[in-house]
């Protein structure tokens, strides 16, 4: 058993037979997570009553290789954006390569960005590139400052070290040094824009992040597209002018409401505004990206670090389509090897602000698989190699009750100009029914205390 193991069994242990078994403590912490706001539709953003535990070598590991596999995105937008050819391979809208071919005014393509990993003792996976609007970090903070004094992991504190890996302030330092860059030189008003809803309650984590960053002295508005306006080169809402857009809205999203004659579009082609993230992040932002990735004639020249972090930690992907591939360094049909490998394969939609949904081969039958291959070839898919999810038992509070589920676990870093710089955990029941326990939970480095 490691050492992590022996933590979680020792804080489940707390709450089943322990010294809080009476849940007085949990109905604070559901109190205070509702007085902060950190609810989503009605339900709290994080049902559990344990947070997501890591090792200081775990950590370091999504650290160092996190870095490594951004920066061989990095390089290969690059390439992307000067071959045709590449590109086309992303299968980006026409909408979304116009906004692509756009100078942002900064070198950065990912000013902040999410890696979506599977990570279970030394294994670690990477199953997705979160670049083009990435969310938890703001959430995950403040749910680590509650968790933090909570009666159960302040005893587990007494002995093991216990280290937040919040990112809040590390996102608020990357806008300003990409607003610098830009050009910037006075103190930036900053505008978060995103699609409001007007059935949301609780405090959206945008709310979050403008109430911290207004801590910190700057102006700063939530605004909706549709409250933008572009006059006399100066994008604004009414009276407040803006200098910093952080973008929390999804380029296809955008791009089903609005056209290219949108003030945000006219400000950023102007380079009269700085837009965090550029809109050059879809690039990175869809799957197709790893089909690059997983390409050893496009990597041979990488950096080794940075060719042996695809190799180890990035799933073979390709874009689904009548063509031939190599798998293995052997050529083979795409169509049909996917058909005879339904096992070890799934079929995931290019970009996931689609309704489209995912396929996984191994829970479906030989004559689902062929129909999910069909939708596959008609609108851009993937195909991934199987990562097998990470699993754990986590308590949760279920109508006053104790109760432990085990939980699909993907753990989340989040890198700011290309340094991890944080982590959040997501929760999920891991199947396709319906379930109310999902969530966020915040993440720890758990350590033994030298005199424990």
């Amino acid at each position: 058993m490691s050492q992590l193991d022996d933590a979680v069994i020792r804080y489940n242990k707390l709450l089943e037979n322990g010294p809080f078994r009476n849940l007085a403590w949990a109905d604070t912490l559901h109190r205070q997570m509702e007085q902060a706001g950190l609810t989503v539709g009605g339900r709290l953003v994080c049902p559990f009553l344990r947070p997501n535990f890591l090792s200081r070598r775990q950590y370091d590991t999504l650290v160092k290789t996190g870095e490594s596999l951004i920066a061989a995105i990095d390089r290969m937008e690059q390439m992307v954006l000067a071959n045709p050819v590449l590109l086309a391979r992303l299968e980006l809208l026409p909408a979304e390569k116009m906004l692509a071919s756009i100078d942002p005014g900064y070198q950065a393509l990912e000013v902040a960005a999410r890696l979506d990993t599977h990570l279970v003792n030394g294994h670690l996976h990477f199953v997705q590139y979160n670049a083009d609007a990435p969310t938890g970090a703001g959430y995950a903070d403040a749910l680590a400052d509650l968790f933090y004094d909570a009666p159960p992991l302040k005893e587990l504190r007494k002995r093991y070290s216990v280290t937040k890996v919040g990112g809040r302030k590390h996102l608020l330092s990357a806008l300003l040094k990409a607003y610098k860059l830009f050009g910037g030189k006075k103190s930036p008003h900053i505008a978060i824009v995103e699609f409001r809803s007007a059935y949301s309650s609780g405090r959206s984590e945008y709310e979050l992040f403008r109430d911290g960053f207004r801590e910190e002295g700057y102006a700063v508005e939530i605004v909706s597209p549709e409250q933008l306006e572009y006059r006399n080169r100066v994008l604004r809402k009414g009276n407040f002018e803006i200098d910093l857009v952080y973008r929390r809205l999804g380029v296809q999203e955008f791009l089903l409401r609005f056209d290219l004659t949108h003030p945000l579009v006219q400000a950023y082609r102007d380079g009269s505004v700085c837009v965090v993230n550029s809109f050059r992040s879809e690039l990175a932002h869809k799957k197709a990206m790893f089909g690059l990735l997983t390409d050893e004639t496009l990597t041979a020249r990488f950096p080794a670090a940075e060719r042996k972090a695809i190799r180890d930690h990035v799933p073979w992907t390709r874009l689904v389509s009548q063509t031939k591939t190599t798998f293995e360094d052997q050529t083979v049909d795409l169509p049909e090897f996917i058909t005879r490998n339904r096992e070890r394969l799934a079929l995931k939609p290019n970009d996931d602000s689609t309704d489209s949904h995912s396929y996984l081969g191994w829970e479906m039958d030989d004559a689902q698989w062929d129909r999910a291959l069909k939708q596959a070839m008609r609108s851009p898919y993937v195909a991934q190699q199987r990562v097998d999810p990470v699993r754990s038992v986590f308590p949760l509070m279920t109508f006053g009750q104790l109760e432990f589920r085990e939980m699909k676990v993907d753990v989340h870093p989040h890198a700011y100009l290309g340094k991890v710089q944080g982590c959040s955990s997501w929760l999920s029941s891991g199947n396709s029914g319906f379930s109310t326990a999902s969530g966020i939970v915040p993440t720890f480095l758990v350590e033994p205390k030298a005199n424990s």
